[in-house]
């Protein structure tokens, strides 16, 4: 598998001139709030879609001053998002350190996430990118109504598996939709090209999507087990979907009561847990999960062999084959 840092060199010169825009795209004078964004800036993710981004442009020609503003935008708003996820959630970490919702509580963490929103907005405004204004907004729609839909179908825990692709679709794969068609926009691509890289980062997104549904069932905590999140908050993911599929009505009934009646005992999710892996649930996901990596690769097909397609060749390689 391709590191992260050589999926990025084709533009490094560009990711190290965003750190700096994405900087000045954030800070204010209110002390608290800057005190706040310093904080998110050494903490700082992968990068993923600013990647995206610059990668969709370079692989049709030279990054522009707009390309600069597509990756601000959709960073700033991804980073809001997470923000305001971590207090629907009650989640009190994110990528291994406090999330903004544990030190600042709700109120300020809310009102955060809506200062880094507006930013975002502004700077699209400012910039005259009233397209990339679009594409954004409808990514913000969709993701919302794939939030909204999940939480409605956790209640029932009802959900079939065209359900569920709908969901991850817009929760996630739609963000990385608009990275890749902003990109490319932002360098004048013909709409055949761009709508070629706009279905690789959909499946690319989907792909990355069900390698956390299945990390859910694998990763391990402090204590050596799986953290299982979703089974906690209720959230039926492919894994369990598939499993659920080929389960007798006792068994899948038995299953759904322990999940409708748990809090977060471990005997029951440890349970939970091993009827997924012993109906290959996570075998299942692992394969739907491949097959659109491939989807992804195929869409890049029909661009010429050049730094850029590599690096999205080995990003969706590193999709699926990253351990976190």
């Amino acid at each position: 598998m391709a590191s992260l840092s050589s999926i990025k060199a084709p533009i490094n010169n560009e990711m190290q001139e965003f750190e700096s825009y994405f900087k000045s795209s954030i800070k204010t004078k209110v002390p608290l709030l800057d005190h706040i964004t310093n904080y998110i800036l050494r903490r700082k993710g992968k990068q993923l879609r600013p990647v995206l981004v610059f990668l969709s442009s370079k692989i049709i020609g030279k990054p522009t001053r707009s390309t600069f503003t597509a990756a601000a935008l959709i960073e700033l708003l991804h980073t809001a998002t997470l923000i305001h996820d971590d207090v629907v959630d009650d989640s009190y970490q994110r990528r291994g350190f406090f999330s903004l919702y544990a030190i600042w509580k709700t109120k300020i963490a809310v009102l955060v996430g809506d200062y880094l929103l507006s930013r975002g907005l502004l700077l699209a405004v400012a910039e005259k990118e009233y397209k990339l204004l679009e594409i954004v907004s409808e990514a913000v729609k969709e993701m919302s109504e794939g939030e909204l839909f999940q939480i409605q179908k956790s209640r029932k825990l009802n959900i079939t598996e065209e359900e569920y692709f709908d969901i991850i679709r817009k929760k996630t794969a739609t963000l990385m939709i608009a990275c890749a068609g902003s990109g490319a926009a932002s360098v004048s691509a013909d709409d055949s090209r761009i709508e070629k890289l706009k279905k690789y980062a959909e499946h690319a997104g989907i792909a990355f999507q069900i390698k956390d549904d299945i990390f859910d069932y694998q990763k391990k905590g402090l204590i050596g087990k799986p953290i299982a999140n979703d089974i906690k908050e209720k959230k039926i993911t492919l894994p369990l979907i598939y499993a659920l599929s080929n389960a007798s009505a006792v068994k899948k009934r038995e299953i759904l009561g322990l999940i409708k009646r748990n809090d977060n005992n471990s005997a029951r999710i440890k349970k939970v847990i091993d009827f997924v892996v012993s109906n290959k649930g996570l075998e299942y996901a692992n394969g739907k999960m491949h097959e659109h990596k491939e989807k992804a690769i195929e869409c890049l097909s029909v661009f010429p062999d050049n730094e850029a397609k590599r690096s999205l060749t080995a990003l969706a390689d590193y999709i699926t084959d990253r351990n976190r």
